[in-house]
């Protein structure tokens, strides 16, 4: 019988599983919201519900759940993060801890600060062994993860969020929760710069929605105000942020406030590969490569920029592809998963 591996990724909101097999291949994958911030037996359920479809006998692990404020530091959050697997999963489990490469749960406590917050550098490890020059980036629907990659390695000045807040490394945008708030104080309507409401009105799922970027199916999280998800609820939420009601306008004018407003997102990120490119003696050759639920807006910087884009997708192989699109949003699940099955000398 074939060996398989999940890969599980686990996030503040989402729970995210990549199911392998001996050779690589992905045989399913999915996301799960997972509102960590509820409790652990919102990670409980999340595990259940992937495990009434994924069977696997090895697992590997990475995370940033704990982060969350249920835990009163990040090592409480991991050992109590790994606590819940053990409960919950059998066979072999294995936690990405960075340049230490996998440890087990024995040994959690030691490296606790290795594993916590290190799904990024699974997923560089992975894209360098394809690509030899690239700035990875990996928009998912809180943050943003860029690493730069040279000579086939990742070539990365911070390993803590910390560190990579202050190298813009770590971005804290993505296309679901972020509050637009977050996104820009000031933002261009109807021929005119207006301030922002620093109020949680509307969030990026708001602002995707409307440019038709994402689609309700793309959109796990909660809205602002518990609301629907639809284009409607959407422009209702958006018109709010620069003090109107939604019928003050047709919608074409929520929709052109939408794309203020990812034009303002893409200058967030824009301005942060402008710094990793500047550390590049020699910028021939160097693509942008995408991952993650905001892969759309790194392929439009690409553009912007004159640089050659890939879609992390082209180095996966998957048996079908809809499994394939679901690895490339899932992709340090699935990165996580790969770097585990080379270790234990699969890949044949």
């Amino acid at each position: 019988m074939t060996e398989n591996y999940i890969g599980w990724d686990i996030g503040g909101a989402h729970l995210k599983a990549v199911l392998l097999d001996r050779e690589g291949v992905v045989q399913a994958a999915t996301q799960v919201y997972c509102p960590l911030w509820r409790g652990l037996r919102e990670l409980e359920f999340a595990i259940d519900h992937v495990l009434l479809e994924f069977n696997a006998n090895r697992h590997a692990v990475t995370m940033t759940g704990e982060l969350v404020d249920i835990f009163q530091n990040r090592r409480e959050g991991v050992l109590k993060i790994a606590d819940t697997l053990t409960s919950k999963l059998q066979g072999e489990v294995r936690y990405y801890a960075g340049r230490h490469g996998f440890v087990n749960g024995t040994a959690l406590d030691q490296h606790w600060a290795d594993v916590a917050s290190m799904n990024w550098y699974a997923s560089a490890q992975y894209v360098a062994k394809n690509v030899p020059k690239a700035i990875f980036v990996d928009i998912g629907s809180t943050t943003t993860d860029i690493a730069l990659i040279e000579n086939a390695a990742p070539q990365v000045t911070g390993f803590t969020d910390a560190a990579r807040l202050q190298t813009d490394e770590l971005v804290y945008t993505g296309v679901v929760r972020t509050p637009l708030m977050a996104i820009t104080q000031k933002v261009s309507f109807a021929g005119h710069m207006t301030n922002v409401a620093a109020e949680f009105f509307a969030t990026a799922a708001d602002v995707y929605i409307l440019t038709g970027d994402i689609d309700m199916a793309g959109n796990m999280a909660e809205t602002a105000d518990g609301a629907d998800k639809t284009i409607e609820a959407s422009a209702y939420r958006i018109a709010r942020m620069i003090g109107c009601d939604a019928d003050d306008a047709p919608l074409s004018s929520w929709k052109a406030l939408a794309a203020s407003f990812k034009e303002m997102q893409l200058g967030q990120i824009r301005q942060a590969l402008f710094k990793h490119m500047s550390l590049l003696k020699d910028q021939s050759a160097l693509q942008l490569v995408g991952a993650g639920a905001g892969a759309f807006l790194v392929a439009e910087l690409a553009v912007q920029l004159g640089l050659e884009y890939h879609a992390v997708s082209e180095f996966i192989t998957a048996i079908d592809h809809e499994a394939e699109a679901m690895a490339a949003i899932c992709f340090p699940a699935y990165a996580v998963a790969y770097l585990c099955v080379g270790e234990a000398g699969g890949l044949a």
